[in-house]
């Protein structure tokens, strides 16, 4: 289990920071270098992840998105909200989500914020993978039921020392109460969990053993919970938020399906545009033509000549415009990426373009169909008439 506190970042090297957000992110370094996997450790670029002797240090492991942006490299200097942070390490996972970090020692994260000694934003547990993530996440909530936590109060209010700990230890053993076997989900090897009255570092946390998917405690400040047997509400009235990394999936393919919801329908629009476009554009030009229209049909010309000759106009109308279109496309990525290297990277490839372009003569085509239709339907002699 791995303590951690998120704030969001204002200031650094002096810029006022709005989008994309960037979070200092305050870790138990011990309790951190335990887990047996870490997505930031794993996907370092530069450098080093943190490390037991950086507690108390302001040394700090920044995304790449962030040294790009303020030209730091490792050894470097980064200001961050008025406090110098010496760069030990670049990480890069490759996903808006996760690259806006700022990583450092959690004690040295409360120094610089508003949190007090015994806050934290929440915890990360591993699994043991002998339970599934549902099961897991209903055993914390019936550890925590009944219970309240104070509200949050900043580090000025004051603080018990050993608070952190203390927490942890009420956590775990509820957690083993709840489950009804002291073993069940978490490993007794190698954990470390202070005893009443005796010495223990604020920074041993609880280790667990495998990460096959974490489920994340929100909470805040807190002091002595409630005894579960005085009282059993709702789980709706639970003092912490629990959510495993399924549900933050589910969380964001449901963003994802809203986004492609309104992609598909600007694409839509879009289309809807360009077929009426190139219709408005054809009848036009069938109709400043019908008398010659009405002459080849009466020099032997079919309906299907007549329409092969339009469609095929309007597809080359589509093509052209496909072709042009995907140039200019391709030449706005290359601007638009060197203008805002660390904030956005649109892809324009190949495969893309010939797609763009097919599409491109299909529509034109389709929005060749009904002038041609309307002309090939045209007799000689009306035609001429006209």
């Amino acid at each position: 289990m791995n303590a951690e506190i998120w704030q969001r970042v204002n200031l650094i090297e002096g810029k006022m920071i709005v989008s994309p957000p960037r979070f200092l992110f305050g870790t138990d370094i011990a309790s951190r270098l335990r887990l047996r996997h870490g997505v930031y450790r794993e996907d370092l670029v530069a450098g080093r992840f943190l490390r037991p002797e950086d507690r108390g240090n302001f040394h700090a492991v920044i995304s790449r998105q962030i040294a790009e942006e303020f030209g730091k490299g490792v050894g470097d200097t980064l200001r961050v909200n008025g406090q110098d942070l010496e760069v030990v390490g670049i990480y890069h996972c490759g996903t808006l989500l996760l690259d806006v970090a700022i990583i450092l020692d959690i004690d040295q994260v409360r120094s610089m914020t508003r949190f007090g000694n015994d806050a934290v934003s929440g915890f990360y547990i591993e699994q043991t993978g002998e339970v599934v993530d549902d099961e897991l996440v209903r055993r914390i909530q019936v550890a925590f039921r009944g219970r309240e936590l104070d509200p949050w109060k900043p580090s000025s209010a004051g603080a018990h020392n050993g608070f952190l700990e203390g927490l942890a230890r009420e956590f775990v053993s509820s957690f083993r109460r709840a489950s009804g076997s002291s073993g069940e989900t978490l490993s007794q090897s190698n954990s470390k969990i202070p005893t009443e009255g005796s010495p223990s570092d604020p920074h041993e946390g609880i280790e667990a053993r495998q990460l096959s998917s974490g489920a994340s405690g929100t909470s805040r400040s807190a002091n002595e919970r409630k005894d579960t047997s005085k009282s059993s509400p709702s789980l709706d009235r639970l003092p912490i938020e629990v959510r495993s990394a399924a549900d933050w999936a589910e969380r964001f393919e449901d963003f994802s399906a809203d986004l492609d919801i309104f992609l598909l329908i600007m694409s839509g629009i879009g289309v809807t545009i360009a077929v009426m476009s190139i219709i408005n554009t054809m009848l036009m030009s069938v109709s400043e033509r019908i008398i010659e229209f009405g002459i080849l049909k009466a020099n032997g010309w079919s309906r299907f000549d007549v329409l092969r000759l339009i469609t095929s106009e309007s597809a080359l109308l589509g093509f052209g415009g496909g072709v042009l279109g995907s140039c200019i496309g391709w030449g706005a990525t290359q601007v638009l990426n060197s203008i805002w290297p660390t904030r956005i990277h649109l892809v324009a490839s190949p495969g893309l373009l010939l797609f763009a372009t097919a599409f491109s003569t299909i529509l034109g085509v389709s929005g060749g169909l009904y002038p041609a239709i309307w002309a090939m339907r045209m007799s000689p002699m009306d035609a001429i008439r006209k």
